[in-house]
C-alpha cells in the first residue's frame, strides 16, 4: 500500500555522512510500534521511497526488517508511522537519514516524538451473533465495491480460507508460504491478505474468546514473519511483523471495531477499500476470511 503518488526523483548529491549539524525540529506523533527503534542509540537509516504524504525509512539492521514511515496527517496512518502536521521536502529514494535517540532525522528536519498512538487497541468483547451478521454484511460490501482485490480466488487465497475455517495448520500454512510476496507493489496483495487475517484472528479471536483463533494467528504469525524479510519488500516485511503482533492501521481496526458492533460497520469498509490501488480490498479480504475462521473455530471447540 502506497500513500502516495509517484516517487520523486533521486538527487545526484552524494549522501551525507553524518545527521546535519543545524536541523529544524518539529513534533511528531509516532506508533508505539516504532518506538523500541526511536529509543534505540541512533543508527543510520535510508529513503527507500519518497512520496508526497509519505517517506519510508529503512533502518540498517541485520535483524528483523524495519522500516518506519513518516506520514502527513493526510496519508494512511500505518502501524509503523510516525505523523506529521505537515510534509517533508527535498527528500529522494537513496537519501540518508538517522533513526533514534527519540527523533527521526531526515531532509533537514528532526522529528522529536511529543506523543505515541497504540496500533492495537483493546477490542472490547465481540457476540458471536453480531459477528454473524457483521460477516455477512462484510461480504456483502466487498462484492459491491469496485475495489477488487489484486489476486484471483483460487489457487492459494482458496486454500487459505479452506485451512484457516478448518483449523489446519498443515494448509493454513502451505498457503501462507505461497502468498508472501505475490503481487506487485510495496506491499503486494498476498502479503496484505495475510496481514488482515492475522489482525483479524488475533483481536476477534480475543474479543469473541475463541482461544483457537489465537492459536492460529501464533502459528501463522511464526511462519510469514520467519523469513518475510528475504521474500518481500521492506515495508511489506515490516508491516506483516506489526500484523504477526496485532498492529494496524486505524481503517482496518475501525473495520473490527464495526465487526464486534461498536461503531458503524459499513462506513468502516468503505473507508478500507479506498486504500490504495489494491491494499483495500486484499486487506479487507483477509479479515473477511480471518473473521469467518473465528466464526467455524468457535462452533466447532
Amino acid at each position: 500500500m502506497t500513500v502516495g503518488t509517484r516517487p520523486r526523483a533521486r538527487r545526484a548529491a552524494a549522501p551525507a555522512a553524518r545527521p546535519p549539524a543545524d536541523p529544524a525540529y518539529v513534533g511528531g506523533a509516532a506508533s508505539v510500534a516504532v518506538r523500541p527503534a526511536l529509543e534505540a542509540p541512533r543508527r543510520p537509516a535510508r529513503v527507500l521511497a519518497a512520496f508526497p504524504l509519505a517517506l519510508y525509512l529503512e533502518i540498517r539492521s541485520e535483524t528483523e526488517p524495519y522500516v518506519v514511515a513518516v506520514v502527513t496527517g493526510e496519508a494512511t496512518r500505518l502501524p509503523n508511522s510516525v505523523v506529521l502536521a505537515g510534509p517533508v521536502e527535498g527528500v529522494s529514494a537513496g537519501d540518508d537519514a538517522w533513526v533514534g535517540d527519540g527523533s527521526v532525522e531526515v531532509g533537514g528536519l528532526s522529528i522529536r516524538v511529543r506523543r505515541w498512538w497504540d496500533p492495537a487497541p483493546p477490542l472490547a468483547s465481540a457476540d458471536p451473533v453480531r459477528l454473524k451478521a457483521a460477516s455477512g454484511l462484510l461480504g456483502r460490501a466487498r462484492a459491491g465495491s469496485p475495489r477488487r482485490p489484486g489476486l484471483d480466488p483460487d489457487g492459494a487465497p482458496a486454500l487459505l480460507e479452506r485451512g484457516c475455517l478448518a483449523g489446519s495448520l498443515l494448509e493454513s500454512i502451505t498457503a501462507a508460504e505461497r502468498l508472501i510476496g505475490l503481487g506487485p507493489g510495496l506491499t503486494p496483495s498476498g502479503d496484505d491478505m495475510l496481514a488482515g487475517l492475522l489482525v483479524a484472528l488475533r483481536r476477534l479471536g480475543a474479543a469473541a474468546d475463541v482461544p483457537r483463533a489465537v492459536w492460529l494467528a501464533d502459528w501463522l504469525a511464526a511462519a510469514v514473519t520467519y523469513d518475510a524479510r528475504s521474500r518481500t519488500t521492506p515495508v511489506s516485511a515490516t508491516l506483516l511483523h506489526c500484523a504477526a503482533r496485532g498492529e494496524a492501521s486505524p481503517e482496518v481496526t475501525a473495520v473490527l471495531r464495526g465487526v464486534a458492533g461498536h461503531q458503524p460497520l459499513e462506513p468502516a469498509v468503505r473507508r478500507l477499500l479506498r486504500l490504495g490501488h489494491t491494499s483495500g480490498a486484499d486487506l479487507a479480504w483477509g479479515v473477511q476470511i480471518g473473521l469467518s475462521a473465528v466464526l467455524a473455530l468457535r462452533e466447532g471447540r
